[in-house]
């Protein structure tokens, strides 16, 4: 998909549809970690504005929000090649760990992910994605937290973009180009 073909972007998920689900979300983690604290951990790009909701509807103590930047994706389709940018700065060792991601699509990043975190020794690893798309899993990785199962279907905003662009969208839109 080249960007001259791009067409128009219907909506698929409103703001408002996107807070309630945030809050769902985030009151099911609260009770979950009653009498705890975690770490949360948000992946780069793409989810920084669903980390920020997200953590701000907790009512856990979250006792810090750290990131890690991770790439599989060029253009609209993921390589399977994972290219660490930028580790956390956390120790996370006997800690309780949430990674929250944008999109969970194949799988193979939050897989890798969380290998390289148990590694690290935490007391527990839940991982919260905002959009799920199990048809295209290929493996066996299944978010903890989920606010959207979505059809296999390309979409911005939200955090999500499409070459670095349509981040700043408030609802999620489904790309379309000239040829569908």
């Amino acid at each position: 998909m080249r960007e001259t073909k791009l067409k128009k972007f219907d909506v698929m998920i409103s703001e408002q549809e996107i807070d309630r689900k945030v809050d769902e979300i985030a009151a099911k983690i609260s009770s979950d970690y009653e009498g705890e604290s975690i770490i949360v951990i948000g992946v780069l790009t793409g989810a920084f504005i669903f980390t920020a909701d997200l953590v701000r509807s907790l009512t856990v103590p979250v006792e810090t929000v750290d990131f890690v930047q991770v790439s599989s994706y060029e253009g609209d389709k993921s390589t399977g090649n994972l290219v660490f940018k930028k580790d956390i700065s956390t120790d996370i060792e006997g800690k309780n760990v949430l990674i929250v991601e944008d999109i969970v699509d194949t799988g193979r990043t939050l897989k890798q992910l969380k290998k390289m975190f148990e590694e690290r020794n935490p007391k527990s690893i839940k991982i919260c994605t905002a959009f799920d798309k199990p048809s295209r899993r290929v493996n066996d990785l299944v978010p903890d937290y989920n606010c959207f199962t979505i059809p296999d279907k390309f979409i911005v905003g939200y955090g999500l973009d499409y070459d670095g662009k349509y981040r700043d969208y408030k609802d999620v839109r489904i790309v379309r180009t000239d040829d569908e």
